[in-house]
C-alpha cells in the first residue's frame, strides 16, 4: 500500500527551509511521506533555435539549483520522499499535484520570490489557498 503524503511547496526564498522543515516534522509525526514540489516558468515557444534550447537549458538548471539543497535536507532527515519538478503556474499546478497524488495536506511558505505580488499573503499561495482539495499549512 502507497503512504501518504504531504507536498512541501519550494522556490528557493527564504521561507522553502522553513516549509521542508515543517514537512518532515508533519511527516514524521503522521508517518507519511513528503512530495517536494517545484514550479519553474513555462519553456519559451516563440524563441527559434538554439536560443530555445538555451533558454530550457538556463530554465531546468535553474529549477535544479533551486531543488537541490531542500532535497539534501530531506535525505538527511530520512523521512521517504519524492520530488517533481514541473512547468507552469505553482498557484494552478501544486492543487492539481495534490488532487492527482491524493496528498494529505499541502505545507508552503506565505510568501515567495514574488513578493510584489502579495501584499498581505503572496499570490502563489492565496490561489493555492482557494483552490485546493486538501488542507494548507502556511508558514510564516
Amino acid at each position: 500500500m502507497e503512504k501518504g503524503k504531504i507536498i512541501a511547496a519550494i522556490d528557493g526564498s527564504f521561507h522553502s527551509s522553513k516549509v521542508i522543515e515543517k514537512a518532515i516534522e508533519f511527516a514524521q509525526l503522521m508517518g507519511l511521506e513528503v512530495l517536494l514540489v517545484h514550479c519553474h516558468k513555462k519553456f519559451p515557444t516563440i524563441l527559434g533555435e538554439p536560443y530555445r534550447e538555451k533558454a530550457i537549458n538556463d530554465i531546468v538548471s535553474s529549477a535544479e539549483d533551486t531543488v537541490k539543497p531542500f532535497r539534501k535536507m530531506l535525505q538527511n532527515s530520512e523521512v521517504g520522499f519524492s520530488e517533481r519538478v514541473l512547468e507552469g503556474p505553482a498557484g494552478s499546478v501544486i492543487p492539481e499535484v495534490a488532487t492527482i497524488e491524493k496528498c494529505h495536506m499541502i505545507v508552503m511558505g506565505s510568501r515567495g520570490l514574488t513578493d510584489l505580488e502579495g501584499l498581505i499573503i503572496g499570490s502563489v499561495t492565496h490561489r493555492v489557498l482557494h483552490l485546493a482539495s486538501c488542507p494548507v499549512l502556511v508558514i510564516k
